[in-house]
């Protein structure tokens, strides 16, 4: 069995930057067991699977440790290789998750996902502010699943050097920290404390928490977004309400055939 790959870099023009993630096109589902051995193999950050079924595809998100129920730039890169290698005249593409119908468009060079809002509550956590380094101005959370830290300051984002065995200790699954950015309105970076590779270059999923913040703080629904990872990541957000459109750029790495006996 022969089974094309795209390694692609998302939410951004230059390779080595960005996000990346490997896209495999299937022609039917293989085996879990299969699936997992292959993102494993990839050691990217997301693996993401693509079947397709009449005028959309199915798709799933593998990171070497386990599957997810939806992912930022592994669904841009899919659009990307959609887009430009499976069906270069849409402009509309469909992909079917395990959970919800998610809509990726083209609009000149950047892709964009819609994906749904995740509300925010305000809270307190002692904990939180001890394994960052740095006591926030604010912290919000959702769902105990994922924390978001406000900072004053650009610089004080980017000088942050969390301390991930305390953070492992936090039930959130996702640490994302934000501040006003010199040069675009806000810039952020995420973590994940129990992942491999703990800080995350670029998060389409932290926008879904980050655009309602700084839409609502700014007063204003379009928003220019920098990740300030060590491979960096710029992101452009819309938000409308119970959804964000969530924009980017990608660049093709590498192609291939990953050959299964």
């Amino acid at each position: 069995m022969q089974i094309p790959i795209y390694h692609v870099d998302a939410f951004t023009d230059k390779i080595f930057c960005g996000n990346p993630a490997a896209v495999c096109i299937l022609s039917k589902w293989l085996s879990d067991e299969e699936l997992h051995a292959i993102a494993k193999e990839n050691n990217l950050p997301v693996t993401a699977f693509l079947v397709r079924e009449e005028n959309k595809f199915n798709i799933r998100w593998i990171t070497p440790e386990y599957e997810l129920d939806i992912c930022g730039h592994g669904s841009l890169s899919a659009g990307y290789v959609i887009f430009n290698y499976l069906e270069p005249t849409w402009e509309k593409a469909d992909l079917q998750s395990r959970i919800e119908l998610l809509q990726v468009l083209r609009t000149d060079d950047l892709i964009t996902l819609n994906f749904p809002t995740k509300n925010i509550e305000k809270f307190s956590l002692p904990l939180l502010e001890q394994g960052l380094g740095l006591a926030p101005k604010e912290i919000y959370q959702h769902k105990n699943e994922r924390c978001l830290a406000i900072y004053s300051t650009e610089e004080e984002v980017k000088q942050l050097k969390p301390n991930m065995q305390i953070l492992k200790k936090l039930e959130h699954r996702g640490i994302t920290v934000t501040a006003p950015g010199k040069n675009v309105d806000f810039v952020s970076r995420t973590f994940y404390p129990q992942k491999t590779i703990f800080e995350d270059p670029a998060t389409g999923a932290s926008h879904c928490l980050l655009a309602p913040y700084w839409s609502k703080r700014l007063n204003k629904t379009d928003l220019h977004a920098l990740q300030v990872s060590e491979r960096g990541g710029e992101i452009f957000c819309q938000y409308q309400g119970d959804r964000v459109l969530i924009s980017g750029k990608a660049v093709l790495y590498m192609q291939g055939v990953i050959t299964i006996e």
